[in-house]
């Protein structure tokens, strides 16, 4: 039995992950859920062994709250089965590494910084997935997290950890010592860590209600969401897209008054593959023309799929544009949300954040193109924005951020959003690709805390659900149902305040990569001093 302890424990700490993680009702252990890592990590002092059993348990912890991504994409699911958890080891090898050679106090630090380090490249870099940011764990309750406001989802990560290594020692000292002073310390330290952000949060909670009750009613104009709840798998690319579109304005047109500014139709809700400087001429569009007439107060910002030429010359093209040897030309194809009014003007915005394995192919795996292919993801990758672009209408009143699908869990590249400008941020999606699962349920709900960061209001429109409102407070009005067609609304109130987050961005997270990169270089001086430079010198021994 002690022989198998460790894999038993790396088995426990995956299990507790999971089950702390969103839409689990068990949150809380999310506060205990690294403490049998922790454990391992105590007892072995093999760097093998440990890296063993750490990627098992971060291999169970994948895949057991993120199974549902392989209905989406095959090679999608399995780099973020094998890569994710082969990535997640590094902060914990390098941490135990920092422990052995500087101690437990600088080693247990360390930890929360090579942490917070790690996903600040993982949401900065080509083979980006965030999804399982320690900071997203309380996306069910927004009510602990209203100081994410200040400091985004990195201080959710860094309570995590915190809470977990306080735990740790004290049933460490415990098993040591019994009731120790450290014990006492211990137990006293994470109490503390505990209560004194819950107690924040409930007094922001609370300021921050008066504020949205005193805004919400001076709210005149309305926006109506749409949830068409067309199946992608057998429906969306093969029906009539004419019937499509008239769909979507028979459901947005039940909800639609004098009031209503803006309609939201989700992501690549008009299937139709158009060129983008022919958009107006494409016929599947004059129904939309047609509808924006019969309402001149709206707009209508909705997903696409749109395609821009530019033409035979190489070197106008973009390194992701692609060749098409019939016409002669070189273009790119977007995901595309596009906002239209009723004097026939668009506005375009191409979605940045692309999905690994489905919508993009990291540069350094371009050798792998065709077998991507093969398993339904993309022959080249999707071309893509620049920066965040928000959507002016000639009313100035909503200021939509077109935040498309998986952007939406970027918290920093949102709020990016509202530094440009933006008044609400609205979320487009295609939840059905992952089918009824908890995916489109954690999608969901990690919208919740885009709301808290920006203190904005949120209009989610999903093809099968959820589509929602959410209050700057993270409170979700109004869910409609998985695999229903629906259509919403609600008179919204706009506010122009930035939050500390907005203002400044994601702060914590590039201050502990620096102190991350510090202390690997101290590593390496270290270990070039004792292997090499005093092999050579020995004299210096003395």
């Amino acid at each position: 039995m002690k022989r198998f302890l460790p894999l038993y424990l790396a088995v426990l700490g995956a299990l507790l992950l999971w089950t702390a993680w969103p839409v689990s009702p068990f949150t809380l252990l999310i506060f205990v859920a690294w403490v049998p890592l922790l454990w391992i990590e105590s007892q072995l002092t093999s760097v093998k062994k440990f890296f063993g059993l750490a990627y098992l348990h971060m291999f169970l912890w994948n895949i057991l709250t993120t199974w549902w991504i392989w209905y989406a994409s095959e090679p999608g699911a399995l780099g973020a089965f094998f890569a994710n958890s082969l990535i997640m080891c590094i902060p914990w090898l390098l941490f135990h590494m920092t422990k052995k050679r500087w101690g437990t106090w600088i080693g247990y630090s360390s930890l929360i910084i090579y942490w917070i380090a790690f996903e600040y490249l993982h949401h900065n870099w080509e083979l980006s997935w965030p999804w399982l940011t320690l900071g997203n764990s309380f996306a069910t309750h927004p009510e602990w997290v209203q100081w994410y406001e200040f400091s985004g989802t990195a201080g959710g990560s860094i309570w995590v950890l915190l809470s977990n290594i306080l735990v740790f020692a004290a049933l460490y000292e415990f098993k040591k010592n019994g009731r120790s002073r450290a014990y006492t310390y211990s137990i006293a330290g994470w109490m503390a860590v505990i209560i004194i952000p819950l107690l924040s949060s409930f007094l922001l909670l609370q300021s921050e209600r008066k504020k949205s009750q005193a805004e919400l009613s001076k709210a005149d104009d309305n926006v109506v969401v749409v949830q068409p709840n067309i199946n992608p798998y057998t429906e969306k690319f093969s029906t009539d897209i004419i019937s499509q579109v008239e769909k979507l304005i028979l459901w947005s047109e039940k909800q639609m008054d004098d009031y209503t500014t803006l309609v939201v139709w989700p992501e690549t809700a008009i299937p139709a593959q158009a060129w983008e400087s022919d958009i107006k001429q494409t016929e599947f569009y004059n129904l939309i023309w047609n509808f924006l007439r019969r309402h001149p107060r709206a707009n209508l910002l909705t997903g696409m799929d749109s395609y821009k030429n530019y033409g035979s010359d190489k070197s106008k093209a973009t390194p992701t544009a692609r060749f098409d040897a019939a016409m002669g030309t070189y273009y790119d194809a977007f995901n595309t949300a596009a906002f239209m009014a009723v004097d026939s003007s668009i506005q375009l915005y191409h979605k940045a954040k692309l999905v690994p394995g489905a919508e993009s192919l990291p540069s350094f795996l371009n050798f792998m193109s065709s077998w991507f292919e093969h398993f339904g993801g993309m022959s080249g990758t999707l071309g893509r924005e620049s920066e965040q672009k928000v959507f002016v209408p000639w009313d100035q009143h909503f200021k939509p951020a077109p935040i498309i699908c998986y952007e939406s869990i970027y918290g920093d590249y949102v709020a990016g959003f509202v530094r440009r400008g933006a008044t609400i941020l609205t979320v487009i999606t295609n939840d059905g690709w992952w089918k009824n699962t908890p995916g489109y349920k954690q999608h969901m709900n990690y919208a919740r805390l885009r709301a808290i960061e920006t203190r904005k209001w949120v209009a989610r429109s999903a093809n099968t659900g959820i589509s929602c409102f959410i209050d700057p407070l993270g409170n979700v009005i109004d869910p409609q149902a998985w695999d229903t067609t629906a259509s919403i609304k609600l008179a919204i109130p706009v506010n122009t305040r930035e939050t500390f987050f907005v203002k400044h961005g994601d702060i914590l997270s590039p201050a502990f990569t620096v102190i991350a990169l510090a202390l690997i270089l101290g590593n390496f001086l270290a270990w070039f001093w004792l292997k090499i430079f005093r092999k050579k010198f020995p004299a210096l021994q003395s």
